[in-house]
């Protein structure tokens, strides 16, 4: 899950992408519960969401914020892996409580997540289209949605404008009222981080392999700086050599956009090098065939507690479908806040209400 940065030019990751779909070009087609409670309160809170939340109190939510996210993904395609992003950082640190989205206070020396290291790739375009979403559902039902919700349903149309399936976003969520910078690095996965740690962390949120196998299926849209995954190029695990797990074309061409030192920092590469714009499960045919761009992505079909659920998620686009949407759907349960008492809902995203 690190995708993008807030600092890459369009036509850098568009030349990036081109150069290395032309040299893959060739290849032929590839194939391809809910959050498990910590305690009974969060179990409580989770069931208290519901698909028709605002059916009385803001009936024309998702078309207000549909409004949005079609003409941002017209308007700035990047938008949209950048927003799926930021729902995952999101839901990862404190839980889905829109707590990635506040604003450090000026001079304080305690930041916010989105300050935190490990979230300043993090693209504008993912908070600026929330940003926009907030301020006109205010303007038709004023502080009765919450940004948590706002930014669930903004991942979900994204996903589905690109191709992805289209699924229910349960609502129901408040905003949290805690946004540390320094609660981010231990629950933020890395691009370099292994199964076993991969494992580990979507365990700690009741997340399964298989969940986390599915989730990262979300690269099969989206851009990486050549920093995520440089010393897989130089230095793989510190043996001086490349990764032995990616394909020689493909290492050829990111060799070519990413230099060993001083390479231009803006310089991105598309997660799925088949089909970077299009939501479907090329990603998973891609493993397959040593073209994961992150070795994240390359370990999950190198590791035989993962591998099982890649071959299976590469043959049929529908099982993958229909798994991220249920994938989502549980991810987007985790540390859902519920009544005043433990959080609030802002009118302005960016800052809390006290």
């Amino acid at each position: 899950m690190s995708v993008l940065s807030s600092s890459s030019s369009t036509s850098s990751f568009v030349l990036t992408c081109l150069l290395i779909i032309t040299t893959i070009i060739l290849l032929p087609a590839l194939h391809s519960s809910k959050c498990l409670a910590k305690d009974t309160n969060a179990t409580r809170r989770h069931r208290q969401v519901s698909v028709d939340y605002y059916t009385t109190s803001c009936p024309q939510l998702e078309q207000l914020i549909g409004s949005v996210t079609s003409q941002q993904f017209k308007e700035e395609p990047v938008s949209g892996p950048a927003t799926i992003r930021l729902f995952f950082h999101d839901c990862f640190v404190e839980g889905c409580d829109a707590s990635i989205l506040i604003s450090s206070k000026p001079g304080s020396k305690q930041l916010a997540e989105k300050d935190a290291e490990d979230n300043k790739d993090l693209r504008v375009e993912g908070f600026e289209t929330i940003m926009k979403v907030k301020a006109l559902v205010e303007s038709k039902c004023p502080g009765v949605v919450s940004c948590a919700d706002i930014l669930a349903i903004a991942a979900r149309d994204f996903v589905h404008l690109a191709g992805g399936p289209y699924y229910q976003v349960k609502k129901g969520r408040w905003d949290g009222s805690i946004s540390m910078a320094s609660r981010v690095a231990l629950n933020i996965p890395r691009a370099n981080s292994t199964v076993d740690q991969l494992l580990k962390l979507f365990g700690s949120k009741g997340l399964t392999a298989e969940d986390l196998v599915v989730l990262s299926g979300a690269h099969t849209i989206g851009f990486a700086h050549c920093r995520n995954f440089v010393s897989r190029l130089y230095n793989y695990r510190d043996t001086k050599q490349p990764d032995p797990a990616i394909d020689p074309r493909l290492l050829k061409a990111l060799t070519m956009s990413c230099p060993r030192y001083g390479g231009n920092t803006d310089i991105v590469a598309p997660f799925d090098v088949t089909t970077p714009f299009l939501f479907d499960h090329a990603y998973y045919g891609n493993l397959e065939a040593k073209l994961g761009l992150l070795a994240t992505d390359q370990g999950l079909f190198s590791d035989l507690r993962t591998k099982p659920v890649v071959q299976a998620l590469a043959k049929d686009k529908n099982k993958f479908f229909q798994a991220f949407a249920a994938a989502m759907e549980k991810m987007g349960s985790i540390g859902v806040k519920r009544g005043g008492k433990h959080g609030e809902k802002r009118k302005d995203c960016s800052k809390h209400i006290s």
